[in-house]
């Protein structure tokens, strides 16, 4: 895919440091319950921890007891895109920030109860949340 933000292996290591690089853009995974935005209640928006592209409503998150942040639906379809993932012997679909390729998590068809049947399982360091005003 061609990203609208494009920087060297260096410039993104630079700019988002050590734990945040292995995350986004090296497709690295936090550990389960770790997460600071796990727990976030309050009404805002989650934006990708690289770019800040506008990817998910806290209205849309709920609790799945997976140990990540969850919700059942992007902002919009072109927010993310979706690859497959056969990284660990099995096949699933990876989510990155469309705008700038970095890694966020994957999605799962497991999200029973919710509208779209769908549950992004992203890491909390691939997001910053902004609280409504």
């Amino acid at each position: 895919m061609d990203y609208a933000i494009k920087k060297s292996h260096s410039e993104w290591r630079s700019e988002l440091g050590d734990e945040k690089f292995a995350v986004l853009r090296e497709a690295g995974t936090e550990r389960p319950g770790t997460g600071e935005l796990l727990d976030e209640s309050r009404a805002g928006t989650y934006t990708c921890g690289a770019c800040d592209a506008e990817l998910f409503k806290s209205g849309t998150k709920f609790d799945s007891d997976c140990g990540w942040p969850s919700f059942y639906e992007s902002v919009r379809p072109e927010a993310v895109e979706l690859l497959e993932d056969r990284s660990l012997g099995t096949v699933r679909t990876e989510v990155r920030c469309a705008n700038c390729g970095s890694h966020l998590g994957h999605v799962f068809p497991d999200g029973f109860g919710t509208p779209t049947g769908d549950r992004y399982c992203m890491n909390s360091i691939s997001l910053t949340f902004t609280p409504a005003e």
